[in-house]
């Protein structure tokens, strides 16, 4: 029989928040990464700031901030946080013709900030395609993972590829 206690579920088996308010605060920070697939002309388009919706990796960096200080508003059973710290990165990779994303997010706070960082992450990549599919259908978002947590009281991970 298995004794695991599901934490978002109450004794009736209803949703319900995570009561966090007995926790302390302490500084979080979480990176997750995400990429995106083009191809050579539309990596080479993306380079030259010459696709037609303007200027992608800006924008797609505004859309990954403004989403993860709206996670709580996405996520339902997802606690409101006070971010002291979003960061959007891009990593382009010509060889590959992919664009790496890596999201940062940081608080302080009795509860987590990996589904802030996975929200910004995503909807960078995501903002990526809209920007470029009116050059190309096929783009592929792909490798979203955590790489990075620490903070609170499951301590520090890291993702390594070994």
């Amino acid at each position: 029989m298995n004794t695991t206690r599901l934490t978002h579920l109450d004794d009736q088996g209803s949703p319900g928040m995570v009561d966090v308010g007995s926790k302390e605060d302490t500084r979080r920070r979480a990176v997750f990464q995400s990429k995106v697939l083009l191809s050579e002309n539309t990596y080479r388009l993306l380079q030259e700031q010459a696709l037609p919706k303007g200027d992608v990796l800006t924008t797609a960096q505004i859309a990954g901030i403004q989403a993860a200080k709206k996670t709580s508003e996405l996520i339902p059973l997802c606690h409101p946080l006070f971010l002291s710290h979003i960061a959007i990165d891009f990593f382009p990779d010509a060889a590959g013709n992919s664009i790496l994303i890596q999201a940062k997010a940081e608080t302080t706070a009795p509860t987590g900030v990996e589904m802030e960082a996975l929200v910004a992450a995503q909807v960078a990549a995501m903002t990526i395609y809209d920007m470029c599919k009116a050059v190309q259908r096929d783009i592929v978002i792909t490798d979203c993972r955590l790489v990075h947590k620490s903070g609170g009281r499951s301590g520090r991970y890291d993702w390594s590829e070994e």
